[in-house]
């Protein structure tokens, strides 16, 4: 049985001066050519069933062959988890800054062009070696600089400089109220299909802040920019970030379906040794362009009609909106429909909202990825 080494990472210090740290599970692997993996969750404080995903996948690598070095940081934002008020955890931003904690990576901002010039004549294995050396010392000096960096920055950085050690990156999130959905960078759109995740959203080579973007496209644009100079190589990173259905939940048996999928990728990957074969399942995309954000056109008490991951027709309900203060009138309950068919992924989590509220992200151009 293979056993998980234990150990923690200090990402910061409480005002009374207590040490914050983010505890790491790491599964050794046997074959140093075999790719390295991290894996996080709950970076924001409700958002706890990657937690239970990753439970699931220790106790499954336990039986395994492991070829690869996994590291696993559940629990990863401690400030976040431990934001309350009353029955509610509202750790998803900053309290001191009010930015998303997962916008508080390091853009490197690598002039790739210089960089690549300055290496351009090392073999491949020794180029991936020293870009990776530069992207973890860019956030071990970040840590340092004398003017120091805000609270969650520092937890972030601390975060990224372990996603930089390894060739896969895996972020656990959830979402308000939503279906299962995992973000995908264009270059590695086949590897969706051994998640256990119907909806994907395909997204560019562009840095929006978030662990998956931190994690690939210094490694996008490297690979990029030496196919313009005529060298041509993979991708040498991969990074997802699944989103496992809604906050504020715990569910062990849909957790066991989440850590198989991400067997299957890892069998695929070879990670571990045993095959392991992914769900059966149709499976969906659009490209990040085309999901769409509906945003209340007045204030109110919200009926979410439209249900999570089922395809919703132009024309029919979305929402209804009641106006208790316009009773009398024919604005006392709204009902409102979007102008072309798509596929709603998320809704606020709170009936009462404020003119403006983000209330659907919807999934719109969907197309099925072949079997």
């Amino acid at each position: 049985m293979t056993k998980a080494i234990t150990s923690a990472l200090n990402v910061g210090e409480l005002a009374a001066g207590q040490v914050l740290s983010v505890p790491l599970f790491t599964f050794k692997g046997t074959d140093n050519r075999a790719p390295t993996v991290y894996v996080q969750a709950n970076v924001h404080g409700a958002e706890v069933q990657g937690n239970a995903v990753i439970y699931q996948l220790m106790t499954l690598l336990e039986n395994c062959h492991v070829l690869g070095d996994i590291v696993f940081a559940p629990l990863a934002n401690p400030l976040g988890i431990n934001q309350k008020s009353g029955e509610f955890t509202l750790g998803r931003f900053d309290p001191i800054t009010g930015v998303n904690w997962n916008r508080e990576y390091l853009d490197h901002k690598i002039d790739i062009a210089a960089w690549y010039k300055q290496h351009q004549d090392l073999p491949n294995d020794e180029l991936i070696k020293s870009f990776k050396a530069t992207l973890t010392e860019a956030c071990h000096t970040k840590l340092q600089q004398p003017w120091g960096i805000t609270t969650g920055h520092r937890l972030a950085v601390n975060l990224q400089s372990l996603a930089h050690s390894a060739d896969i990156v895996l972020d656990l999130h959830t979402g308000p109220k939503s279906c299962k959905h995992l973000y995908c960078p264009e270059y590695d759109m086949d590897s969706a299909k051994f998640f256990s995740i119907p909806y994907s959203l395909i997204i560019p080579n562009s840095f929006g802040g978030a662990m998956d973007e931190a994690a690939f496209c210094p490694w996008w644009q490297l690979t990029e920019y030496a196919a313009s100079q005529g060298r041509h190589f993979d991708v040498p990173v991969a990074a997802f970030t699944l989103e496992l259905a809604s906050q504020e939940r715990i569910d062990m048996a849909d957790a066991l379906v989440d850590a198989k999928g991400i067997m299957a990728y890892l069998s695929h990957r070879g990670v571990i040794q045993e095959a392991v074969q992914p769900a059966k399942m149709p499976r969906y995309a659009c490209y990040l362009k085309d999901y769409k954000k509906f945003h209340a056109p007045q204030s109110g008490m919200v009926e979410y009609c439209a249900k999570v991951g089922e395809p919703l027709l132009a024309g029919n309900t979305l929402v209804n909106i009641l106006r208790l203060d316009l009773y009398g009138s024919d604005k006392a309950c709204t009902s409102l429909s979007l102008d072309k068919d798509c596929v709603p992924i998320l809704h606020f989590a709170s009936a009462s909202v404020h003119q403006g509220t983000e209330l659907y992200k919807v999934m719109t151009n969907v197309f099925e990825f072949p079997c």
